[in-house]
């Protein structure tokens, strides 16, 4: 009676330990499976503007990677933070990401919302693609050199008017450390993006302008109408090769352009994350992509999730830095 009692403990045992095994192995198969539904990719910016261009783009080429359908969440407002706040409060399963810009360093000091620290609440997945400001003059302007330019403003100063996207915007800020690096001074005129800025900078109405919406652009400076005097980036944009960079002629070092990339909320699985990453980083080497990205005005770039969660943070840090000497404010 006794060994038979042992053999039963022995297989219940045998079946609890199965059990308990089984339920450790579940969330390793529910991994594996990601994903079996259809991705949200929520875009901090209207349908049809650079931003949501190349996300669009990504979205298309990662869906027939995954499998699953990427569905492009539109949600613009308060310089990104209502999109970012949204994505940081969906459930951390990589159903929900955000395909971010830099908006997401800059937007919480410009709007003094410390909860929304990148570093805090979103898990990096990838570095998709760096947007150069290109300083741009009306062709009827005298400038033809980055030192033409500074030359001008140390000539007049005070006295020419710079179109931004708005306050505290990338080209703004841009704007802001230039005219500290240089020791120049100019007048800010902010506008409801860089469409709206355009008309005035055509017909001389302003004089200069630090543009990242170089699909916009493009075709003006290839009629002669605007002449682009130099890149904000650490390289050259690869759609106007002969335009020198701030860098390699009257500012070592300096670097600033619109960032993108992806990110998913704080806690996202790390299984998921690498494979969002791999797909991405496959993705960032199609040829249409790359093409696609390029027309506007774009450059792929690609990396680790560690290596994205340092930029992001480095660029916190900068510009939350810059908002504060420069007192920019979202109005």
């Amino acid at each position: 009676m006794k060994s038979s009692f042992r053999v039963m403990r022995r297989r219940s045992f045998g079946l609890v330990a199965a059990a308990v095994l089984g339920a450790v192995a579940l969330p390793a198969v529910a991994a594996g499976a990601y994903p079996d539904k259809p991705i949200r990719l929520v875009v901090a910016f209207s349908a049809g503007g650079p931003t949501d261009i190349i996300a669009r783009v990504i979205a298309k080429d990662m869906s027939s990677r995954l499998g699953q359908q990427i569905i492009v969440d539109n949600r613009p407002g308060a310089g990104g933070n209502i999109a970012a706040e949204f994505v940081a409060k969906s459930p951390a399963d990589g159903y929900t990401l955000l395909y971010n810009s830099s908006s997401i360093a800059i937007s919480p000091a410009l709007f003094n919302l410390p909860k929304l620290n990148p570093d805090q609440i979103f898990t990096p997945v990838g570095y998709a693609a760096n947007v150069p400001l290109v300083l741009i003059v009306n062709s009827a302007s005298p400038v033809k050199t980055p030192a033409d330019f500074i030359k001008l403003l140390k000539d007049k100063p005070g006295q020419l008017n710079f179109a931004s996207s708005g306050n505290g915007t990338i080209d703004h800020l841009t704007s802001a450390v230039f005219a500290d690096k240089t020791k120049t001074k100019f007048n800010h005129v902010p506008y409801k993006g860089n469409a709206a800025a355009l008309p005035d900078l055509l017909a001389g109405r302003i004089d200069f302008m630090m543009s990242g919406s170089l699909n916009a652009v493009l075709p003006f400076i290839k009629d002669g109408k605007l002449r682009a005097i130099a890149a904000t980036t650490s390289k050259r944009v690869s759609v106007l090769p002969d335009v020198p960079t701030l860098a390699e002629t009257v500012i070592p070092g300096f670097d600033s352009g619109t960032w993108q990339g992806i990110v998913a909320p704080a806690g996202a699985p790390t299984p998921v994350v690498e494979r969002l990453n791999r797909e991405l980083n496959q993705t960032l080497t199609s040829p249409e992509v790359v093409k696609a990205l390029r027309a506007q005005g774009a450059e792929p770039t690609g990396g680790t999730p560690a290596q994205y969660h340092d930029l992001i943070h480095k660029e916190y840090l900068r510009w939350t830095k810059v908002v504060k000497e420069t007192g920019a404010t979202a109005n």
